[in-house]
């Protein structure tokens, strides 16, 4: 064997560049420029990338950055040295920011766990293989040149680039993936002339947010809904459920600031207010009015979205035909506080000792330590239910879409977003549900200026059905009307999608067509 063939048939990281001659000053450039390449993810993306353009960033960031470092630090160690001093930049960097993405790692608790996963294992899923990749191809650049190889011949010897260069080529083509949502189509399955069914990002705020536009004509009356959490994206939800109310409706889904598609616009967190929400649902509101020759628009919440709905309809009456509430929310502190004896009760008459002192060591809410305490409680919810058999339709299309786990594998989202709507489920809700405490409708919304239709399901949780129950009773409004469905339980407009339709268009449309 020859000394040229020697570096073909030696692992990369078996073989050191040491006897290379090395500059102090292009090593100093090396670290030097991993820190500054740390910097600036933390400062463009403080969670790690959340947009395709983000991943390219970093893809390609970590490509050419990596490449210097092996070329300057002229040594098998960059392999470790470089991510290590990436990893310790970006997490110094980011102590500030707010929410358990980004915040040290919890492992006693799912939402924890989860939010090591989407956060930093996404990113270093992202960040390291093309940083690894760069370091190894400048290394193998260094070897190829001294013993006068072709770089090609080289990279070919080393099964470890071989690998890494596979997995970024994976990651560039995954980026490459647009988001997208189907046409609207007739019963012969082509797109209906004239139909709208679109993605588009519109500026609220001064933050771009997403949102999701269809309907099988544009001269149809316009039907905004705000999905729960705080943090969910509903988006692919709306799109299937929400199908037939396309034939009379155009149906908008909306990525709120800090969720799913919008999940960038997250930070600074110390913008995502209560009153800022409210603001953005009314800016909302007067573009898709402006957008189609709308006086007024008609407003779904569910859940959360319920809250904010509510409170934009009680801040601007005028932009709103009528508010329909599903999982009607009234006060999230009074709901915690009932929750928490609810769960304290369940697991002493169950004998569930570990859940209980759980609950005891958390103590009673508000909650100190969110989102944790939240996800426990929201894990006993099965055991506090009613049991209850939903629609059988429900239960068709929903696994008919196959949408997944909060509906990450929808076609509205590209690859890093199905990640987005699950780190914005985490941390859009640890921002935004603290401020929700001081609401009780009972106390400040006696009256609104809209007709209202309450959805109600009566396998809901007491602790959240009883307080809509007593806020309706005692609500003043144009028109109030309440449905009750006995197999219904929190998200009952999507579960009872057909009986939401013939409300809507044989009671809703007909008592507010003089208000329009």
């Amino acid at each position: 064997m020859t000394t040229q063939e020697q570096p073909l048939t030696s692992s990369l990281t078996g073989v050191d560049a040491a006897p290379m001659t090395r500059n102090g000053f292009a090593m100093l450039g090396g670290v030097a420029a991993t820190v500054g390449f740390g910097l600036l993810t933390t400062l463009w993306m403080p969670r790690g990338p959340a947009t395709a353009a983000q991943v390219w960033m970093v893809l390609l960031g970590g490509l050419g950055i990596g490449f210097f470092g092996g070329v300057t630090l002229r040594t098998r160690w960059a392999l470790l040295f470089m991510p290590l001093v990436y990893i310790a930049v970006v997490e110094l960097s980011r102590l500030g920011v707010v929410g358990p993405t980004a915040a040290w790692p919890r492992l006693d608790n799912p939402f924890g766990i989860l939010a090591l996963i989407v956060g930093r294992g996404v990113h270093g899923l992202i960040a390291f293989p093309p940083l690894l990749l760069g370091v190894g191809l400048g290394l193998t650049w260094l070897r190829a040149t001294e013993h006068g190889i072709g770089v090609g011949r080289a990279v070919l010897h080393q099964p470890l680039l071989i690998v890494l260069a596979l997995i970024v080529a994976g990651l560039a083509v995954l980026n490459l993936l647009p988001a997208r949502t189907p046409p609207i189509l007739d019963a012969a399955g082509k797109p209906i002339p004239g139909s709208i069914a679109e993605l588009t990002t519109v500026r609220l705020g001064g933050k771009d947010q997403a949102i999701l536009v269809r309907g099988r004509s544009a001269n149809l009356p316009v039907l905004l809904y705000l999905s729960g959490g705080p943090g969910q994206s509903d988006l692919p939800f709306t799109r299937v459920l929400f199908d037939d109310l396309t034939q009379d409706f155009i149906v908008v889904g909306w990525d709120q600031r800090g969720t799913g598609k919008s999940y960038a616009a997250l930070d600074p967190t110390q913008d995502l207010t209560l009153a800022q929400a409210v603001a953005d649902t009314i800016e909302l509101t007067t573009y898709l009015r402006t957008r189609f020759d709308e006086e007024k628009i008609y407003l779904l919440g569910e859940s959360w979205g319920s809250t904010l709905g509510v409170l934009a309809v009680q801040q601007r009456p005028d932009l709103y035909h009528a508010f329909i509430g599903s999982g009607q929310m009234v006060s999230q502190r009074e709901t915690d506080r009932r929750l928490y004896y609810d769960v304290l009760e369940m697991a002493g008459r169950t004998g569930d000792s570990a859940l209980r002192n759980q609950m005891l060591a958390f103590g009673a809410p508000p909650y100190a330590d969110i989102p944790y305490p939240n996800a426990i409680v929201m894990g006993a919810y099965p055991r506090l239910e009613t049991p209850y058999t939903p629609p059988a339709a429900y239960i068709e299309r929903g696994m008919a879409a196959n949408l997944g786990p909060y509906g990450v594998f929808g076609s509205e989202y590209n690859v890093i977003e199905k990640f987005n709507v699950l780190r914005g489920l985490i941390d859009m809700f640890t921002v935004m549900y603290p401020q929700l405490q001081g609401i009780d409708f009972r106390r400040d919304v006696p009256r609104l200026e809209v007709p209202v239709y309450i959805l109600d399901g009566a396998a809901e949780l007491a602790a959240r059905r009883d307080l809509a129950l007593e806020w309706y009773a005692q609500l003043d409004a144009p028109i109030k009307r309440l449905y009750t469905f006995e197999n219904g339980g929190h998200s009952v407009a999507f579960e009872h999608f057909a009986a939401l339709h013939r409300i809507l268009t044989e009671t809703v449309l007909v008592e507010t067509s003089g208000m329009r």
